[in-house]
């Protein structure tokens, strides 16, 4: 798409056409959707001689389900697997030389960020230079058809008719099908990539907060051996803005105990929000000096000494 022709007369341009059947099967080809859009981008490209660069939104927005609503399916297989290879190429690139001269100087917060980033850019970048050259585009295929009507049926009308309308015009069930691979995509994103961001994330989070609930619970467990009561007003210094620290005679989830430090993970942000809430108990047992762990974390999270059989 944005390799298309700029010579003059533009491709398979058929000069003997008067004015008024160049219209008509311009109608045919591109059916009554949006007819009056690309019936202006047509004319204005007849005029000038030559393919130019015109703005089309929804190219930009909606490539794929674009070029299958249109009928361009081949154009939307290679769309999709060529034209995402070579951006994802381009992010690749990017991305290694930027980790090479820059990410050093992003601070470690925002390094996840500056590549999320990158990465739109440059898809950005791409989808505007495709959304330019997609009236070109769709104006080459229909003057392609409409010349091989002319070549195959030069005196038929009704078979010119059938041709441009089967070939052009649009289908409903196409923008369904690219809206359902839109959906398709986003799962697998979801499914196959999130969890590759989140999980580095995820497990500095319970890092955090198992060390800082264990660095209280010695302190708490020192206390009470020392003065055989939980210091429920202890102030913790070692909590912070992602991990809440309680102390208390009693912690939801545990039958018998009479002192608890309760370790409640918060504020933390898209991708693992569902880690919002949790908690990691450290509990004394009654009748004796052992504290043992628990928590709301499922199994695959929660460390292994919280884990109950």
């Amino acid at each position: 798409m944005l390799f298309i022709e700029t010579d003059s007369p533009p491709p398979f341009y058929q000069e003997q056409l008067t004015p008024a059947k160049r219209k008509q099967l311009d109608e045919w080809f591109v059916g009554h959707r949006s007819q009056r859009h690309y019936l202006k981008r047509f004319e204005q490209f007849d005029e000038q001689g030559y393919l130019s660069p015109k703005w089309h939104w929804a190219a930009f927005f909606i490539t794929f389900p674009w070029l299958i609503y249109r009928k361009r399916y081949m154009d939307a297989i290679v769309y999709s697997v060529a034209g995402w290879s070579f951006i994802q190429l381009n992010v690749a690139i990017v991305l290694v030389v930027f980790e090479f001269l820059a990410m050093s100087y992003v601070p470690d917060a925002y390094q996840m960020a500056t590549r999320i980033g990158i990465a739109a850019l440059i898809w950005l970048f791409w989808s505007f230079m495709v959304a330019r050259w997609t009236d070109a585009y769709y104006y080459r295929m229909a003057r392609r058809e409409i010349a091989d009507v002319i070549n195959d049926y030069p005196r038929d009308e009704n078979e010119q008719k059938a041709h441009l309308r089967r070939e052009g015009g649009v289908s409903l069930f196409g923008l369904a099908l690219g809206f359902g691979f839109f959906a398709f995509a986003l799962m697998v994103i979801k499914v196959q990539f999130l969890p590759i961001i989140a999980k580095p994330k995820a497990n500095e989070v319970l890092f955090d907060a198992y060390d800082i609930a264990k660095t209280t619970q010695n302190r708490v467990a020192l206390i009470y051996q020392q003065t055989g009561q939980c210091p429920t007003n202890l102030s913790s210094n070692t909590q912070t803005e992602q991990v809440r620290i309680e102390i208390d005679n009693k912690a939801a989830g545990v039958a018998e105990t009479d002192c608890a430090v309760i370790a409640t993970i918060q504020n933390v942000k898209f991708p693992i929000r569902y880690l919002n809430d949790q908690t990691l108990v450290f509990y004394h047992l009654l009748d004796s000096d052992n504290w043992s762990c628990t928590s709301s974390l499922n199994e695959k999270l929660a460390p292994e000494s919280c884990n109950e059989d």
